[in-house]
């Protein structure tokens, strides 16, 4: 490090400090918020001819589509205690509710400025990653899609570009993905790379998620509690 480097250090480490404890405190808020929900979800299951059984329902899965939306957030926990604990009954909506937070993962993801993620990059030194934003920001899909091809290893880049839509929808239902990013930070890195057609991430995002609320409308809520 040279003397020049020490004030731009200065006011670089504060800043990512302050950033750092902000996404700490919300990740605390946020577990605390999954962990209460999915306790309430449980209470519910105990009394469940009360009349504000469908309002509780539906405000829990409004926190499960928002929390599923929250990169690293495990809110699937919520969507798996409601299908055990009202089956069939339930499952259209949790389906709803799971494509509704990927989707808004994705809607944010898309719509974030690359100057707020070259700057949130630089704060991190990643400078690699903020050479990619300034070569690739102007580019088209089309463009976007050959840097990726090139940067990808020959057996990598055909899946990752001509089947992005297939890898994509298998994050989606890899086991364990809460490792890199669980399904809202996949939705969301899809949609900073700006290669995801919008229509077609849909209809990805729709199939993705069908099988397991499929399943249970169809032959009920014990499966997952077996």
């Amino acid at each position: 490090m040279t003397p020049e480097d020490l004030p731009r250090w200065r006011t670089a480490v504060p800043r990512l400090l302050l950033r750092l404890a902000i996404v700490v405190a919300a990740a605390m808020v946020l577990a605390w918020a999954m962990d209460w929900a999915t306790g309430e979800a449980d209470a519910v299951a105990e009394d469940i001819s009360t009349g504000m059984m469908f309002g509780a329902i539906a405000f829990f899965l409004l926190i499960y589509a928002c929390l599923i939306a929250v990169p690293f957030v495990p809110g699937i926990e919520i969507g798996v205690a409601l299908l055990v604990m009202r089956g069939d009954t339930v499952a259209p909506y949790v389906y709803l509710a799971t494509v509704l937070g990927l989707l808004l993962a994705y809607a944010a993801g898309q719509n974030l400025s690359y100057r707020s993620l070259h700057r949130l990059f630089a704060d991190l030194r990643l400078h690699r990653a903020c050479r990619l934003i300034e070569r690739t920001e102007t580019m088209d899909r089309t463009a976007r899609l050959g840097e990726l091809r090139a940067a990808l290893p020959d057996w990598l880049a055909p899946l990752a570009v001509g089947g992005r839509y297939v890898m994509l929808a298998l994050l989606l239902n890899l086991p364990g993905n809460g490792l890199i990013g669980g399904g809202g930070g996949i939705a969301l890195a899809a949609g900073l790379t700006r290669v995801f057609a919008p229509a077609a991430t849909v209809a990805t995002i729709a199939l993705a998620v069908l099988p397991v609320p499929l399943a249970v409308w169809l032959w009920g809520g014990a499966m997952l509690a077996a």
